[in-house]
């Protein structure tokens, strides 16, 4: 088994969880996204995106609006819908579950003594 395999996984596994957490703070272009995301070290390449963004839109959890750009042609910026927030706040607390439960784990495995 390959740690960095097992790591990528994981990283894919919450990539939609970042993407819809970033747009929730309000509209965004994608090569922002891309931006915010490397700096959150959730490494993705437009390849992997636009699909995510396409599938996402198409579910109704995301809608976009093309706007003029002063360096080129329109960009579009999307935006959650509100369908995209009721599922936002799903997967929140589906991560607060998640995260709270691994912390418990790491606390016993970090201190054997507790779950004598």
């Amino acid at each position: 088994m390959n740690v960095e395999n097992t790591s990528i996984q994981m990283r894919k596994g919450i990539l939609e969880y970042g993407i819809l957490l970033v747009i929730a703070r309000g509209e965004v272009y994608t090569s922002d996204l891309i931006e915010e995301l490397k700096a959150a070290r959730i490494i993705v390449v437009e390849g992997t995106l636009y699909p995510l963004l396409n599938r996402l839109q198409k579910m109704g959890l995301l809608a976009y609006t093309w706007k003029e750009s002063p360096s080129g042609p329109p960009r579009k910026y999307y935006r959650l819908t509100d369908e995209g927030s009721a599922f936002l706040a799903g997967l929140h607390s589906t991560w607060t579950e998640l995260t709270t439960s691994i912390q418990s784990i790491l606390n016993k495995t970090n201190n054997p003594e507790s779950h004598e």
